[in-house]
């Protein structure tokens, strides 16, 4: 495997950077957030090992991460930290990081987590699904990126219409079918909601992306070829 670490202390970096290599791998590594985006950004990594609270941050770990889940790069993240608490490793999850081991560990463990990840990356079919206007949706990170590959700023509502669509392009659905869907039949919510969400969308991502079928609801447009 080709892995990158990004750990501020020298000696446990080195100490992560020998064992691996030992094992086999390439191992690219740094202390510097500046520079582990940089070098995550060019690809080529099976996985990336992020070292949570840096110099630069308690939470500088994190913030690398949702940056390059922000530019599309998907590659499989391995959180390491100190913080063991539930909400951190939460926070690590909602930004997009695939794992997350807590300080100290065990070297074996780690290996055989990345060995994982990355055996759960190759076995991943694609979960981008193209949407008209180039708008790529990634099913796994929750995740609409635009043609230049930024994060459109949609809610989870927002999203989960979305992704009805993206599913099934070829269903024209009604306003109830989209509130079984996305709000669970709820009986206080009116179709209306559904033409208020529809019309956020097409405000954020443009007019050809959901279409009005008459007399019906609402389905996907046409994805160009």
């Amino acid at each position: 495997m080709r892995l990158m670490l990004l750990e501020d202390d020298p000696r446990l970096r080195a100490l992560i950077a020998a064992g691996l290599q030992e094992a086999g791998h390439s191992v690219e590594e740094t202390a510097s957030t500046h520079q582990g985006f940089n070098l995550a950004m060019t690809g080529g990594f099976d996985a990336l090992i992020l070292d949570v609270m840096l110099t630069e941050g308690q939470e500088a770990g994190f913030q690398v991460a949702q940056r390059l889940r922000d530019q599309g790069n998907a590659t499989p993240i391995l959180f390491l930290t100190a913080r063991s608490d539930v909400d951190s490793r939460l926070t690590g999850l909602d930004v997009g990081g695939d794992d997350y081991l807590s300080k100290p560990f065990d070297f074996r463990e780690l290996r055989s987590r990345l060995s994982a990840l990355v055996r759960r990356s190759a076995r991943q079919p694609s979960n981008a699904l193209t949407l008209p206007g180039g708008f790529k949706l990634h099913l796994l990170r929750r995740q609409v990126l635009d043609r230049a590959g930024h994060s459109m700023p949609l809610t989870p509502r927002e999203f989960e219409l979305l992704e009805g669509f993206a599913l099934q392009p070829e269903r024209a659905y009604s306003r109830d079918d989209l509130i079984t869907r996305v709000w669970a039949g709820q009986p206080d919510v009116e179709s209306r909601v559904v033409d208020v969400y529809v019309g956020n969308l097409r405000r954020k991502l443009g007019e050809g992306v959901i279409v009005t079928v008459r007399g019906h609801g609402y389905r996907l447009g046409e994805v160009s070829a």
